[in-house]
């Protein structure tokens, strides 16, 4: 993919909403009994996470909602991102079925989400949020990096309209896109 990084900042149109897709921070694979839903960041994800969130916060873009998948290292993830955000970690609202999400279980949850959040942060894993990436407007990634966001703007009034609505790419950034 070409660079498609935007430049600052990014305006929401009027009866539309924004949805920044993120894949988790780098995870360790230091402790090999762990099974993989609690595998935590490593010290890369570790600073990767709040990077990227003021990377989204210098695009002068507010998140009402944090939605993540509870294995630890999305759950941490989205932890760093409230933290730079000054929210709560406790305010994160965790979806298990976006562990091993499918595009069609994205879908889902973002159709179920409340009509009140404007703008909102999904974090999950691959191969799903690549999958799911791919399905949503022209612009395709090869594949989702560790702490990627992609991010569109959703011609919408009610989140339950997602999957028929149009959709607008807005940008894609990762850690290692300086």
């Amino acid at each position: 993919m070409n660079d498609k990084k935007q430049k600052l900042p990014v305006t929401q149109e009027d009866g539309c909403k924004i949805l920044l897709v993120v894949r988790h921070a780098k995870s360790s694979w230091d402790i090999g009994t762990l099974n993989d839903f609690e595998r935590p960041l490593n010290d890369r994800g570790k600073k990767d996470a709040p990077m990227m969130a003021k990377r989204i916060i210098d695009k002068k873009l507010g998140v009402d909602a944090f939605v993540s998948s509870p294995a630890k290292r999305a759950k941490k993830t989205a932890e760093l991102f409230c933290e730079a955000y000054n929210k709560p970690a406790d305010s994160i609202g965790y979806v298990s079925m976006l562990y091993q999400a499918t595009a069609e279980d994205f879908y889902e949850v973002v159709e179920h989400l409340d009509d009140s959040f404007n703008t909102v942060a999904v974090f999950s894993h691959n191969p799903g949020i690549t999958e799911f990436v791919n399905t949503l407007t022209d612009i395709k990634i090869d594949n989702m990096p560790t702490c990627s966001i992609y991010a569109l703007q959703v011609r919408l009034k009610k989140w339950a309209d997602f999957k028929k609505a149009a959709k607008d790419f807005l940008f894609f950034d990762y850690p290692k896109l300086a």
